[in-house]
């Protein structure tokens, strides 16, 4: 049966109420944290222990809102170099118990200690000497009585007012196993070159794994000119390519200067240059800025934004040119 509700034209809103409401869920669930600080110690060090010499991987597993919060510490500890999954308990004594490996490490979530779906599975899970790290509110309970380790993940109160709906005690848990996941992070050195390697489509791992080489123009793309090239020939090059510039370049393809928009600016506003009969190579910026086509895309993004230029050459170490890139090419790899 549906409990009734009534229609929300029949409450009215006390705004200093539903504020006052708001601030004290906020302080109980922080209390709550605060609370689980001086427990952390030689359990805690046993369950990371237990993880670390894991050759499979954390299956973690709850029921309920205890479930949301296990699905969430999966992913956290998957992304930051800890193997893990969540199995549904449920579903887990209709055949997914198949996924846990006897190398693996089970990672159980429960409030009371008591769920009837998680405490069902302990058995095969026991038969295997798969070890059992719990998270509970409660320290007597069977299924922390069960475990190898238990995390005590106890509160003092719920945040809800009818103290029934899972409020600081989800909160509660799920520190405990951002603990876990980054006190994992660190014992293995994981870096943030190894975070942007599972995120690969996030911004972090465009920063982080996108190199020059994957975006730069090669070849035909690169805008080019010898330095007896003239005025005309050197813009024509810079229009063929879009590019906002060309290079100078000798017959090795080695770099002698650029042109770009803005020399041809100041030639135009300097009444002593002969622009019909002036070569590329008295107009051009000798010494520009480069870059090797093995660094970072995002540091062609900051030394673009250091000396306010918007294109760069891409140099190897004998100072040939490989490459060329500007701003936009950034932008469509959305560094920037």
């Amino acid at each position: 049966m549906n409990a009734h509700v009534a229609p929300a034209s029949q409450h009215t809103l006390d705004a200093d109420a539903i504020v006052q409401s708001a601030r004290t869920v906020i302080a109980t669930e922080a209390a709550a944290i605060r609370a689980l600080e001086p427990r952390v110690g030689p359990e805690f060090v046993e369950a990371c222990r237990l993880i670390m010499g894991c050759a499979g991987r954390v299956v973690v597993t709850g029921m309920g809102k205890s479930g949301h919060v296990a699905r969430k510490i999966a992913a956290t500890l998957a992304s930051t170099g800890t193997p893990a999954f969540f199995v549904h308990p449920g579903e887990a004594s209709h055949g997914d118990l198949g996924m846990i490996l006897p190398q693996d490490v089970v990672l159980a979530l429960s409030n009371s200690g008591e769920t009837d779906e998680v405490l069902f599975i302990l058995p095969v899970i026991k038969r295997q000497g798969i070890p059992l790290i719990a998270i509970t509110g409660n320290a007597y309970s069977s299924l922390a009585d069960q475990a190898n380790v238990h995390l005590d993940a106890s509160i003092a109160a719920e945040a809800c007012p009818l103290g029934l709906a899972p409020t600081a005690s989800t909160t509660a848990a799920l520190v405990v196993g951002d603990a876990l996941a980054i006190a994992l992070l660190e014992a293995r050195g994981f870096t943030s070159e190894d975070f942007a390697r599972s995120h690969p489509a996030g911004s972090l791992g465009r920063r982080l794994l996108l190199h020059i080489s994957d975006i730069m123009h090669t070849g035909e793309g690169i805008p080019a000119v010898p330095p007896n090239a003239t005025l005309t020939q050197a813009l024509m090059e810079m229009t063929r390519k879009h590019l906002g510039m060309t290079a100078v370049i000798d017959t090795n393809r080695r770099l002698l200067g650029v042109f770009t928009d803005g020399d041809l600016r100041r030639a135009l506003d300097d009444d002593g240059v002969d622009l019909r009969g002036a070569t590329v190579a008295e107009l051009m910026t000798r010494g520009p800025k480069t870059i090797g086509a093995d660094k970072l895309a995002i540091e062609a993004a900051q030394l673009m934004e250091k000396h306010q230029i918007h294109a760069l050459l891409v140099v190897d170490d004998e100072h040939r040119v490989v490459g060329a890139l500007n701003i936009h090419d950034l932008l469509r790899a959305r560094v920037v």
